[in-house]
């Protein structure tokens, strides 16, 4: 988006127009269309206008209702936080006594909102000149909220504030950068802003290598409702200690897991397995789970856990294993056929099979639903078949 069309969406006209549509509908968007521009309003805005409808709708995921009165980027709306997991990011700062805070990278503001919900005061600085009028508009709400157009790392040092928070850009046109040294402002140069504010937080891909997180700040991985959602490091004062977590977030509840990354040992599948959730994964905890819950790797370098009775964790989804083959679509397909089975499940770790080339030649026909696990085991490639517990 331009700042031209920013402006126009911005504008007392802009902003009637959005507000004035019903929810989004694909079937009925090329009728609104026809009507706006019926009425005389000019094509780009008409556009710009049914373009905000369709974000609009796609982005309740993130902000519940909050989505209905915001104005959107694509880009923006995909790499904002959610507002339920931004507000744990204010908590940290609001718990550390930081008061005044600088979103160095703000985007379309969905950090800066949550920050300002909590009480405290924000400084949103955005590069991009559209971007920051979608932000300046999101945040109209909050009067100690304040954009900045500018471009963060020359701007930092010099704001009011006491501590600072950023979202670097992790997209171009080719696609995500998971390399820190590739973010826009990069990872380096945010954390060298600890030197003129200990408080730092800085959102980061949930891919980022463990080598490239300092030993001395927090880093958390953060899942929702199962899918690894943002992972974020934590400076100072808005660490509660140094090392590694897993946030998991499930049903409204948030559960949280911190511990030694080592390694859990590897033994024989056993009669349930276990899948961690994707923030333990990623942060390296797996072992922590368990020794926690009395289970072990069924193969050192597969993250699936197994042993012989039930657990009762909300950093693991348990099957009981009803029967393993070999890694072969006839010999799976005679065992799904002699359970009845007609609908599978698949999920797969360690072997170069997808789903998709699995699915259609096993021709099922039955009544009956269970879990596939493609894996290996050692030098075995194995197919488990599991019922969820």
């Amino acid at each position: 988006m331009d700042a031209a069309t920013a402006r126009s969406l911005t504008s007392p006209q802009g902003r009637a127009l959005v507000d004035s549509l019903p929810p989004y509908d694909e079937k009925q968007s090329l009728a609104w269309g026809q009507t706006m521009r019926g009425d005389g309003v000019d094509p780009a805005l008409v556009a710009a206008v049914l373009t905000q409808s369709r974000l609009r709708a796609d982005a309740r995921v993130k902000f519940g209702d909050f989505a209905a009165g915001m104005l959107l980027t694509q880009d923006g709306l995909e790499q904002a936080t959610r507002l339920a997991v931004a507000a744990r990011h204010g908590a940290r700062f609001r718990d550390a006594g930081v008061t005044r805070i600088a979103d160095l990278t703000c985007g379309i503001g969905a950090d800066a909102m949550a920050l300002c919900a909590l009480g405290l005061t924000v400084t949103a600085v955005e590069r991009d000149e559209a971007t920051a009028l979608l932000a300046d508009h999101n945040l109209r709400h909050w009067p100690d909220a304040q954009v900045v157009h500018a471009d963060s790392m020359e701007v930092a040092a010099h704001l009011d504030v006491d501590g600072f928070f950023a979202d670097p850009a992790r997209r171009n046109a080719r696609g995500r950068r998971h390399h820190p040294k590739d973010y826009s402002p990069a990872l380096d140069d945010v954390l060298a802003l600890r030197s003129v504010h200990a408080a730092v937080g800085v959102k980061v891909g949930p891919a980022i290598p463990h080598e490239a997180i300092p030993n001395d700040v927090e880093a958390e991985w953060v899942s929702v409702d199962g899918t690894v959602v943002e992972a974020a490091l934590w400076c100072g004062p808005l660490a509660d200690v140094a090392g590694h977590a897993a946030l998991v977030m499930r049903d409204g509840g948030a559960h949280r897991l911190t511990g030694s990354t080592e390694r859990a040992p590897a033994g024989e599948l056993g009669e349930f397995l276990f899948e961690p959730d994707g923030a333990v994964i990623r942060a390296g905890l797996i072992g922590e789970v368990a020794a926690a819950t009395g289970t072990h790797l069924m193969d050192p370098s597969i993250a699936y856990l197994t042993g012989g009775a039930t657990v009762d964790s909300p950093f693991v989804r348990g099957w009981r294993v009803l029967e393993t083959a070999p890694l072969h679509a006839k010999v799976i397909a005679a065992a799904l056929r002699t359970r009845d089975v007609g609908t599978v499940d698949i999920k797969k770790r360690g072997v170069d099979i997808t789903p998709e080339q699995l699915r259609p030649k096993l021709k099922l026909r039955g009544s009956q639903r269970v879990t596939l696990f493609l894996t290996r085991v050692g030098d075995k490639r194995l197919a488990i078949i599991a019922e969820p517990l």
